[in-house]
């Protein structure tokens, strides 16, 4: 499977099971909320976009953002790749359509995202795709900010 077969999916009752049951490796446990908790989250956010990241017909990783139509900002808050299919470049493209997907809504002009300051692999994959860190967060989470070009 190449990364550029790459898609975003919704979440439905149908996959959400799998969703629920992707891992992350061990070293890589407090650096993520869990899947499970991230959609039930989603299920009181009228905000939250949950999208099953998909590598053809399977399902490789998920990943969850916001971007409120009163707001020029949209966050990605939840960002996982399953541990079997890592470093195979599906971060890389899955956070290319996601964020395609977000500046195809018209109203958001920047996209921040948050990360443990250790997760050595979030900050490469994210500081490759244009963003630039502004510093830790009330939680000791690094802020990475990426301007969207104006289309």
């Amino acid at each position: 499977m190449k990364a550029g077969e790459i898609r975003l999916a919704p979440v439905t009752k149908a996959n959400r099971a799998l969703v629920a049951s992707l891992e992350l490796a061990p070293e890589q446990m407090d650096f993520v909320a869990g899947n499970e908790a991230s959609l039930e989250e989603a299920q009181s956010d009228e905000d939250a976009r949950p999208r099953v990241i998909m590598a053809g017909d399977r399902i490789v990783g998920f990943l969850m953002y916001d971007a409120p139509d009163d707001d020029d900002e949209a966050r990605i808050y939840r960002f996982m790749i399953d541990r079997a299919w890592q470093g195979r470049g599906y971060g890389k493209a899955a956070l290319r359509e996601v964020l395609h997907e977000i500046g195809g809504l018209g109203h958001v002009r920047h996209v921040s995202i948050c990360y443990e300051p250790q997760n050595e692999a979030a900050r490469q994959l994210y500081r490759t795709a244009g963003f630039v860190e502004e510093g830790l967060d009330e939680d000791g989470e690094m802020i990475a900010d990426l301007v969207l070009p104006r289309g």
